[in-house]
């Protein structure tokens, strides 16, 4: 067997040393964002909204029942097959249940309130598993779990760097560890009673005002208050440019919190978008066998199946490519002029 060249691990261990270590920040990060996606369903529950009945097709609905309505983060009328934690909700409560408000036990109520939360902790936890694992035992001689756990951190480096340039390799560890989380929240949704957090409003609008406060925090800090202020203002340089900084402050401001909200709706848009298209044709499926009262439909979902492998990973894909974007267009000149 032919193996790829291995950094030596007293190269790689010297080279995570140079990147900059910020606890303080990152567990700022990390709170923020598991307040927006526990607290953001909690909120919409004590709200009083989600009372009303899906709009779903019938017997698409009771085949396939909407395990996340308003409270647990899915829009109302949106169909999903039934999930781990939807039908652990069901075993607790005694009967089917969709809705939290509907349910009886404490603990159906919070599995139902918060799934998608529940699933992208376990996402989290699966792709910390993969990654440690694979940079536990590090040798010169890779095996294959080693082998790919480097060959997606070197694509992942040579991208975020060919954007950002070489000052850009600080920024490594947040972006690789974005495009990882979003695209295995994508594909989730895919494996049976899964589901995909992605596709539920209060986790892309987390993961997304997490990279808009990153992104401040760095052009902040890299530019100082001056300049900061000055980038909103639209880098002025000549007398033309600072008569026009009133008018360009506000602009600057408005594109600068659009950013977080265009990151969200677009990634939660496409993701619900292709869950409900696959749950429908699941529910189609089963309603053509349903005078012969089997328990399997035809399988009409299974072509949509291999395009949301692909439409996946462009969402993870562009989710990352936008947040890098942001992070050149904050960063001093000097930073990044290599990429251009």
């Amino acid at each position: 067997m032919v193996y790829r060249e291995s950094l030596d691990p007293r190269q790689l261990a010297a080279r995570l040393r140079r990147i900059p270590n910020r606890p303080a920040f990152l567990l700022a990060a990390l709170g923020v964002g598991l307040f927006l996606i526990f607290g953001t369903p909690l909120l919409r529950a004590q709200s009083g909204h989600g009372d009303e009945e899906p709009t779903a097709n019938s017997a698409v609905e009771h085949l396939m029942p909407t395990d996340l309505p308003e409270e647990g983060g899915h829009e109302e009328g949106t169909v999903h097959p039934p999930t781990l934690f939807g039908l652990l909700a069901t075993l607790i409560e005694g009967e089917e249940v969709h809705e939290a408000a509907h349910a009886h036990q404490p603990v159906a109520r919070f599995l139902i309130t918060y799934q998608a939360p529940l699933f992208s902790a376990l996402v989290a936890v699966l792709l910390c598993g993969f990654l440690i694992s694979g940079a536990r035992h590090m040798t010169l001689l890779p095996g294959k779990l080693q082998n790919a756990v480097e060959y997606v951190v070197e694509a992942l480096a040579g991208f975020v760097e060919g954007i950002l340039g070489p000052e850009g390799r600080r920024f490594i560890p947040f972006l690789g560890t974005l495009f990882l989380y979003v695209y295995l929240q994508n594909v989730f949704g895919l494996i049976p009673f899964m589901f995909t957090p992605t596709s539920v409003l209060s986790t892309t609008v987390a993961l997304a005002l997490v990279v808009f406060v990153y992104v401040q925090w760095v052009g902040f800090r890299s530019n100082g208050a001056l300049g900061y202020f000055r980038h909103l203002a639209g880098d002025p340089q000549d007398a033309v440019g600072w008569a026009m900084a009133p008018l360009m402050f506000p602009l600057h401001v408005v594109g600068e919190l659009a950013k977080p909200v265009s990151l969200s709706l677009r990634l939660f848009g496409n993701m619900m978008g292709e869950e409900t298209l696959i749950a429908v044709f699941i529910g189609l499926g089963i309603s053509v066998l349903a005078a012969t009262h089997l328990p399997v439909g035809l399988p009409l979902h299974v072509p949509f199946l291999f395009l949301a492998l692909l439409t996946t990973f462009i969402q993870a894909l562009v989710f990352m490519l936008l947040s890098t974007i942001y992070f050149a267009l904050v960063l001093p000149h000097h930073d990044h002029e290599g990429a251009h």
